[in-house]
């Protein structure tokens, strides 16, 4: 696939608990929208149902998923955006965030591209290859740079999405880049598995879904901005 030169690396503040405190309006008035309060799981449902799945819990102010219970999925649906996070994998951990997740087929990932989140030194899937690996478009474009963080720690995320444009950040470093419907892009869906699902990577707008992969993972600062 042809890339188009990286941008210099941007730095991106780190945020803490304490900023949702902030009353609602402030954060609206500056583009931004918090997905996760820190407290609740309100604004959060299931794939194929529109309450929570099991295996999702708030401690101390992060969202943790531990067991198992399905994908927790956003009650709204974004078309352009830009979504901030920081995660934390466990050791040997596997998880993902997907987008423009619509409720048809069996599973999200038969819509919505995955930004890969992925413990990079000791999951057996990052031997599969590089596109299987932290900050990438999940079997499909490999990171640019390696800028993970290793399991453990905070790593911060970051997608956009503007209308056919996707941009994958990785510790505030852009590591994937890609058209929704180019030549290229088409190309590599064809090659893959997921030419079985005629609508992944279709949806002009839908959900987004933080991945139950059966492992531990964290979530903290979950925000977005509406591009629309």
């Amino acid at each position: 696939m042809t890339r188009i030169a990286s941008l210099a690396p941007i730095a991106i503040l780190g945020l803490n608990v304490a900023a949702f405190a902030q009353p609602a309006a402030a954060t609206k008035d500056a583009g931004w929208t918090a997905l996760f309060d820190g407290k609740s799981l309100a604004g959060w449902r299931a794939f194929k149902s529109e309450t929570p799945p099991p295996g999702w819990m708030v401690k101390d102010g992060v969202l943790v998923h531990s067991g198992t219970g399905g994908d927790l999925m956003t009650v709204r649906e974004f078309g352009s955006f830009e979504l901030e996070l920081d995660y934390k994998i466990a050791i040997g951990g596997n998880s993902g965030i997907m987008y423009r997740v619509v409720t048809e087929g069996d599973a999200p990932y038969w819509s919505g591209p995955e930004y890969q989140i992925l413990d990079n030194e000791r999951h057996p899937d990052a031997k599969n290859g590089p596109d299987r690996l932290s900050g990438a478009n999940y079997d499909l474009i490999a990171p640019s740079a390696a800028v993970s963080k290793p399991a453990g720690e905070w790593n911060t995320a970051k997608i956009v999405v503007q209308g056919n444009h996707v941009e994958h950040w990785l510790n505030g470093t852009r590591v994937v880049e890609y058209e929704f419907g180019s030549p290229a892009w088409t190309t590599l869906v064809a090659e893959n598995k997921f030419k079985a699902w005629p609508i992944y990577g279709k949806a002009a707008r839908g959900h987004i879904v933080l991945q139950d992969h059966g492992n531990v993972v964290e979530f903290r600062n979950i925000r977005i901005k509406d591009l629309n």
